[in-house]
């Protein structure tokens, strides 16, 4: 082949690659950032919220069956309390001299139909009926069991036990007939043959009772649980107060014997109780089977609901049935659809808007581009006076158009724009899904401080409530009790139950003085005197004196304080009190216990500084940055998760601090600073 030949033979690196054509390119760069990136922001943002309102639909109905947990609790204790306080009254003991006249049997009634229980009787140490409110079958009253052994060996007890059909009966043919509920067939229940449920769950409470011949008896009463419906109504109410709950959403409450509704306000149609119904099989895997409390959503009887089940278990520590709280999850699930249809019609109503505009541009660069583009093939194909025939414009475009010699350095120019153009968008659209996710979760942080300020006055003011109430009754037996007391007291009979009954009504008095204190704090605060840090932390020891043997404590003083503060002394006993108690309960095995107060100075001012330090478990970061939150508490049944919320507001009531430093396995120490008193 001729040298000729071989130059003329066009090389392949000249030829033109295959490329993704200009108008393609402006389009994918003016729509990807509205069309996919957008979409893709607000799909993520989407999921985040559904979870966070599902979780936070979660600790709604966790504070819900906390409630009513505690009212549940409540009543187990009020029962004991009030059968203990009638087995020890003066009147009883009276009645207890001869039991066959038939007094004590009409005052064992009087009291059953004032205190609403179902049965009330008395049986001596042997176990054999001594007095009934109501005829009782004879050798049928239950004289067994750990409540009623409880209170023969000297001690009250309460507990949710399981009567069967006979025993029922024994008491009354009515209680047996309203324990009987017909079991109707459930929606997700797990396979059962059984179709009628005869077993009541009761209020099982026992007391003893010193017998005038001596040894102990048994005073046994009880509430049957089964269609008991101002029980359940009662939990809802607290639970569900007026429109705390949106607009056709429903809350409800259900006691549960193994997994069959015997008291709920759960209607199956025109208003009929769900009674007979019976609980999903997942939940009573979970609950009656593990052990383990529901949260979440649950199918109750017919439509979903956002519940909590807890297990209740009997006196021996069987599982026999549940506790139940929820509401109607439908509303919410249609309010969460409404919102992610906002969103989409808000996206697509901008992007209508926006796309043809990013159009328009788009369209005013790729079009010179094809006819620049135009005019240089056809320059290519000889056609050397071809011109773009644009019209004149003094931009990118317009240069180039006069001068092509330039067109590969403002192409260029033009990409590098571009480029800074996209990176630019994308920083912004950083920065604004930083500021949607910072705005997110102080959102959050407020609805949940929100959701806590409404729970704390709630509980205020159902304690305020509840201990004025109790006021009344007081006074009035506190001013009948002389009375009688004058009536009687020169003979000199009844003195010990004179003191009894004196006890306890100081005792009420100072319970409701704490409610009341807990309540409205800044009202009953009482009046602050000058004190000795290290006289009043000997005074607090004595009260604590059976704690600190029973668990093997010992105690250590450090007492370099000069100044003195001015606190009310109850005060200031209530919080050392409470820290040394926590103490305490953190060394389960035994320890030391390091009590210092010294002379010291915070934030410029003069005080005194009160250590109380221990060395048991200690605490980790997490639990150390919640445990002055009402309500957080580790210790489970044994607590209520207010005593360091309640220290904390006493301290800084006095202008004070509390601070806290603790290392897990080596113990904790609580530093209280108090201002010196002037």
């Amino acid at each position: 082949m001729s040298e000729q030949a071989e130059a003329a033979r066009p090389d392949p690196a000249d030829r033109p690659q295959r490329a993704i054509p200009v108008r393609i390119r402006l389009l994918a760069i003016a729509l990807l950032p509205t069309l996919v990136m957008v979409p893709l922001l607000l799909a993520v943002t989407m999921v985040r919220w559904n979870d966070k309102f599902d979780a936070l639909l979660q600790s709604k109905v966790h504070g819900d069956l906390t409630i009513a947990h505690q009212y549940f609790a409540r009543i187990l204790e009020t029962t004991g309390d009030r059968i203990q306080a009638l087995g020890l009254s003066a009147r009883f003991q009276g009645a207890l001299g001869d039991p066959a006249d038939g007094a004590l049997a009409g005052q064992l009634e009087e009291r059953r139909q004032a205190l609403g229980l179902d049965f009330l009787y008395l049986i001596d140490a042997e176990r054999r009926l001594v007095a009934s409110a109501r005829p009782i079958a004879a050798g049928r009253a239950p004289g067994d069991g750990p409540v009623i052994e409880a209170a023969l060996g000297g001690d009250t007890r309460t507990a949710v036990d399981v009567f069967t059909q006979d025993q029922l009966a024994a008491f009354s043919p009515e209680m047996a007939a309203r324990a009987r509920i017909e079991i109707v067939p459930t929606l997700n229940a797990a396979p059962s043959d059984e179709t009628i449920e005869t077993s009541g769950m009761v209020v099982h409470a026992a007391a003893a009772v010193p017998l005038p011949g001596g040894g102990t008896g048994a005073l046994v009463a009880g509430i049957l649980l089964n269609q008991n419906l101002v029980f359940i109504d009662t939990i809802n109410d607290l639970v569900y107060r007026e429109n705390s709950l949106p607009d056709g959403s429903v809350g409800t409450a259900t006691l549960f014997l193994d997994d069959v509704r015997i008291s709920t306000n759960v209607r199956l149609f025109e208003g009929k109780r769900a009674l007979g119904t019976r609980v999903s099989r997942a939940v009573r895997e979970a609950v009656l089977e593990q052990g383990k409390v529901w949260l979440g959503s649950a199918f109750v009887v017919d439509d979903w609901y956002m519940s909590a089940y807890e297990p209740i278990a009997d006196s021996e520590g069987r599982r026999i049935g549940m506790l139940y709280v929820g509401f109607l999850e439908r509303p919410f699930t249609r309010s969460k659809l409404i919102t992610l249809i906002a969103v989409i019609a808000a996206f697509l109503a901008v992007a209508g808007a926006s796309v043809p505009i990013f159009l328009r541009w788009a369209r005013s660069v790729f079009k010179p581009l094809e006819r620049m583009d135009e005019t240089i093939t056809r320059v290519e194909a000889g056609a050397r006076d071809a011109r773009t025939a644009l019209a004149y414009t003094d931009d990118e475009l317009g240069r180039v158009a006069r001068n092509l010699d330039r067109l590969l350095d403002q192409l260029a120019e033009r990409e590098r724009e571009l480029v800074g153009w996209n990176d630019t968008l994308n920083r912004r659209v950083e920065e604004r899904t930083r500021d949607l996710e910072l705005a997110n979760r102080e959102i959050e942080a407020t609805t949940r401080q929100l959701i806590m300020s409404e729970k704390l006055a709630a509980v205020g003011e159902i304690t305020a409530g509840v201990a004025h109430e109790i006021n009344n009754p007081v006074a009035v037996i506190q001013g009948n009790l002389d009375v009688l007391r004058e009536l009687v007291g020169r003979s000199g009979e009844g003195r010990t139950e004179f003191r009894l009954i004196d006890e306890q009504i100081a005792r009420i008095s100072e319970i409701v003085g704490r409610l009341l204190q807990f309540a409205r704090p800044e009202e009953y605060a009482g009046s602050s005197e000058w004190h000795v840090p290290g006289e009043v932390i000997a005074d607090c020891l004595p009260l604590v004196r059976h704690l600190l043997d029973r668990s093997g404590v010992l105690v250590e003083r450090e007492d370099r304080a000069t100044r003195l503060v001015l606190m009310n002394r109850t005060e200031l006993q209530q919080v050392l009190i409470n820290l040394i108690v926590n103490a305490i309960h953190a060394m389960t095995e035994g320890g030391r216990l390091t009590l210092r107060c010294y002379d010291t100075e915070w934030n410029g001012r003069r005080g005194i500084g009160i250590e109380v330090a221990d060395t048991g478990s200690g605490m980790t970061p997490a639990i150390m940055a919640r445990i002055f939150d009402p309500f957080f508490s580790t210790k489970a049944a044994q607590g209520n998760g207010l005593g360091l919320s309640i220290t904390r507001k006493l301290v800084t009531r006095q202008g004070g601090d509390i601070t806290v430093r603790s290392t897990p396995g080596e113990g904790s120490t609580f530093t209280v600073f108090l201002p010196e008193a002037d």
